[in-house]
């Protein structure tokens, strides 16, 4: 069964704050940090994430509402309210800003080259520009990537595995960001190998995500990749349903979709980093530079196998790689 991870149920777009506490202890100063959500303010894999962040900074010392607030804006994965929160989270000239995930580095960059930034996901962060190198990040900008883009190959992999004798596959990609781009091309790259041709699906909006999808099936031989974006994340719910609906065995990026009724997931342990990145933001809140804070790799991936869903689609999960699951849900 799926584990269990507390989470913080947080206003949209308002201050974290304890309304008995609103004060900074006497001869202590009040810090502030930003905080970018991808996701929408009821979005509950955003609030457990947010949560883990949370909970990693009361260890180092820091009380919402004693010694430190936390105004959070969250953009529902639209570009314009990204740009919108950007600009108002900066203009409250915060001491830090957490950017959870490339969708929300990009434009508070666009408003400041000075604030500094933590982010807690971002693939390719120097492809991207956000930084200059990875061991000396420079600028206003570091935190944890969440992996390499040859890790989409992987992916293909566990779909050939799981779900053997697919000659099509359709991956799911946002076009509008590096990681759609570069996640797609090393799946295109590994796919010859394997003997399987594979097509890219542009995330836009629902209807058009539906249409796309049952354009392309066409075979009991059909298979979906779904790569790593904060679109994605917005829409998991319709894309699992998809996949059941049209019988394609699908690989995800995240638990998330698995959680959600998807057939298996591999990527970084996204908790995980966001409670890191509150380690980064106590070294910043305590003077360190971005500059002098070199990005950092995930330490955790995760694995995660969904067998009712593989009863449904018909598919034996093989032995090996139910041996590596980290986490199987029945």
């Amino acid at each position: 069964m799926m584990k269990r991870r507390e989470f913080i149920t947080l206003l949209g777009g308002a201050a974290v704050a304890w309304p008995l506490a609103s004060r900074a202890q006497k001869g202590e100063r009040m810090r502030h940090i930003g905080v970018l959500m991808p996701s929408a303010a009821d979005d509950p894999v955003g609030q457990i994430r947010l949560g883990a962040f949370l909970q990693g900074l009361q260890p180092l010392g820091w009380a919402v509402g004693s010694n430190v607030r936390i105004d959070i804006r969250w953009t529902a994965g639209d570009a314009s309210l990204s740009r919108k929160y950007a600009a108002e989270l900066v203009a409250l000239a915060p001491h830090v800003i957490l950017a959870a995930g490339g969708s929300t580095v990009e434009p508070l960059l666009q408003v400041s080259r000075t604030v500094p930034i933590v982010f807690a996901i971002a693939p390719d962060p120097v492809g991207a520009g956000y930084v200059d190198s990875l061991g000396r990040p420079r600028g206003n900008v570091t935190g944890f990537a969440t992996f390499e883009f040859g890790l989409g190959a992987k992916w293909l992999e566990l779909l050939n595995e799981i779900a053997p004798g697919r000659t099509r596959v359709a991956v799911i990609r946002d076009p509008a960001v590096v990681t759609g781009i570069g996640q797609f091309g090393a799946i295109q790259s590994a796919a010859p190998s394997m003997g399987i041709e594979v097509s890219p699906i542009n995330l836009l909006d629902a209807d058009q995500i539906e249409r796309a999808v049952a354009d392309f099936v066409r075979s009991a031989h059909d298979g979906l990749i779904v790569a790593a974006s904060a679109l994605a994340t917005k829409h998991r719910n319709l894309i699992v349903g998809l996949a059941a609906r049209h019988n394609l065995p699908a690989v995800y990026n995240q638990r998330a979709f698995v959680a959600a009724g998807g057939l298996i997931s591999y990527g970084p342990d996204l908790v995980d980093q966001y409670r890191r990145a509150a380690g980064y933001v106590d070294r910043i809140l305590k003077g360190e530079k971005p500059a002098d804070l070199p990005v950092q790799a995930p330490t955790k991936y995760e694995l995660v196998i969904n067998l009712k869903t593989a009863k449904a689609l018909g598919l034996e999960v093989p032995p090996t790689v139910l041996a590596l699951a980290d986490e199987v849900i029945e």
